[in-house]
């Protein structure tokens, strides 16, 4: 057995441990905890291809593997969080909200396997790890605070779609690596302001506010930066 290459599959394997601990937490009531193994499912994600590339074990089967892990513990698991949290009390729209996520996750992992030897320096749609965290760490805030996510009205099925949809859209989200777009100043700014409001909003529950912070100036960050950078180049056309 080579087991340089058992160590990555075993974090990769741990994604999806973590992603149907949440699936059953949700399903015997205890939302907080499945938020939180969401969270567990985006450590073991980020651990297993740096496993894989520092013991030189890379491999296609090993992508597959993330992919599918991806799809229920960043896809499906954050869908039925979101029903159980709030979504069930929207009717039709709620379901369709909730097959919406699902679906556009498994579209977004394609699409990325897809375009991987294509795309380079950023991330094409915002990447499922981030958006179903945006999902389970809004919810845990959520119930930190004691919101209930219904007194938003339509907004909440509105962002849960939005994020579904950034997903799968064209926009250009930072990778980190270097070598992507521009980022502008102006985007920073914006960023820094959402950041610093989600924490004053939340500071009774810093931890689930920290978290849900960093997902949504993400998520906000992108569309932004993406924008100016369109109307540059637009400008300059």
């Amino acid at each position: 057995m080579n087991y340089r290459r058992l160590l990555p599959n075993i974090c990769t394997a741990m994604n999806l441990v973590f992603g149907m601990c949440s699936i059953l937490s949700t399903i015997e009531g205890h939302l907080d905890w499945s938020a939180l193994f969401i969270l567990f499912a985006l450590i073991a994600d980020g651990l297993d291809g740096r496993t894989a590339r520092a013991l030189g074990v890379s491999s296609e089967f090993g992508k597959e593997m993330d992919s599918l892990c991806d799809l229920g513990s960043f896809g499906i698991a954050p869908a039925l969080l979101a029903w159980t949290l709030a979504l069930k009390s929207y009717g039709t729209i709620g379901i369709a909200v909730t097959i919406f996520f699902a679906v556009c996750g498994m579209w977004r992992l394609t699409r990325f396997n897809v375009n991987a030897s294509v795309v380079h320096g950023y991330f094409m749609g915002l990447a499922i790890p981030a958006g179903g965290n945006l999902v389970a760490m809004s919810t845990w805030l959520f119930l930190s605070l004691d919101i209930d996510p219904l007194s938003f009205g339509w907004f909440y099925p509105f962002a849960i779609a939005l994020t579904a949809y950034l997903m799968v859209s064209h926009v250009h989200y930072p990778d980190f690596k270097g070598g992507g777009e521009k980022i502008y100043m102006v985007s920073k700014i914006f960023a820094l302001v959402v950041f610093v409001g989600i924490l004053y909003l939340g500071s009774a529950a810093i931890l689930p506010a920290v978290f849900t912070a960093v997902f949504t100036t993400y998520a906000l960050f992108g569309i932004v930066n993406h924008t100016i950078a369109v109307m540059a180049r637009a400008k300059e056309g």
